[in-house]
């Protein structure tokens, strides 16, 4: 009877499968545009948890954030970035006039061809809470519309979150 010696080669292979079968995995995941931990823009239910929307964000994207204020009927945008620990940080504040609830005095003011503008205002926000209407005008990110308020549920407290998603999605 004819025995083989082990040489361990196989134990080798299988070590270089694995790394190659973990290479097309995140390699896949990349060409799908999805980095094994992908940062994404939840707007979800603040009371249930129920998600509504997620979009694929990167650090450095802008947000707006804009509606039309409830007293004054005039538009009001919000522009954020994302910094590198997903925060949101709120850069500038546009509206056509003063009003119930508008700062007058955030940040720089200035008015350019009647919109006034409050920049450099650098607040961090982990999170924006807000009750939906169908004043929510639309909401953007990295220049590509995310949603707008009339798709989300009227009447209803949601909360907008930066998140970081592996692959797989959780």
């Amino acid at each position: 009877m004819l025995k083989r010696k082990k040489t361990g080669r196989l134990g080798v292979l299988s070590a270089v499968a694995v790394v190659a079968a973990a290479s097309a995995v995140l390699a896949g995941a990349s060409y799908f545009g999805h980095a094994p931990r992908q940062a994404v823009l939840r707007i979800s239910d603040w009371k249930t948890g129920e998600i509504y929307v997620e979009h694929s964000v990167f650090p450095g994207d802008e947000l707006r954030f804009g509606w039309i204020h409830s007293l004054e009927n005039i538009p009001w945008n919000e522009y954020y970035h994302i910094d590198e620990n997903l925060n949101l940080i709120l850069n500038t504040i546009t509206v056509t006039a003063f009003g119930a609830g508008i700062p007058h005095d955030k940040g720089i003011v200035s008015i350019n061809n009647g919109v006034i503008y409050m920049s450099q205002i650098n607040q961090k926000f982990a999170e924006l809470v807000w009750i939906n209407s169908p004043a929510a005008q639309e909401i953007t990110a990295g220049g590509e519309l995310v949603t707008r308020g009339s798709e989300l549920p009227h009447d209803r407290r949601l909360i907008l979150t930066v998140v970081r998603r592996n692959f797989f999605g959780s």
